[in-house]
């Protein structure tokens, strides 16, 4: 019933994002989606997604699961009233929280070998 439906925002669902905004949100959601999903930019840019649709709270039963992570995501979008800048905030926020993560992550592998 669910065969294709993820989880956690996936970052083949960010270039369906590109039209709910402004043209900054636009430049970023294009510049994210021509990247691997790898990218820091593009783990930032989930990170921030997986946080405002609140993906960890999100089951297989739920109607949002039904709904599917591109609806899910643009409904999500559309309702918030930040403007461009405040959305580029927040994705800040989620890549110097992902560039920490990862250099945690560096860190320990370090030590490990």
């Amino acid at each position: 019933m669910y065969s294709r439906c993820e989880i956690l925002f996936p970052h083949s669902r960010v270039s369906g994002l590109k039209k709910l905004k402004g043209d900054d949100w636009r430049n970023l959601t294009e510049r994210v989606a021509a990247l691997p999903e790898t990218d820091e930019d593009a783990l930032a840019f989930s990170h921030m997604m997986i946080k405002l649709c609140d993906c960890l709270n999100c089951d297989l039963g739920s109607y949002k699961a039904a709904l599917g992570c591109s609806a899910c995501s643009q409904r999500t979008i559309n309702a918030l009233r930040d403007t461009d800048k405040q959305l580029l905030r927040r994705f800040d926020k989620s890549k110097k929280e992902v560039l920490s993560y990862l250099d945690v992550i560096e860190g320990v592998q370090q030590k490990a070998a």
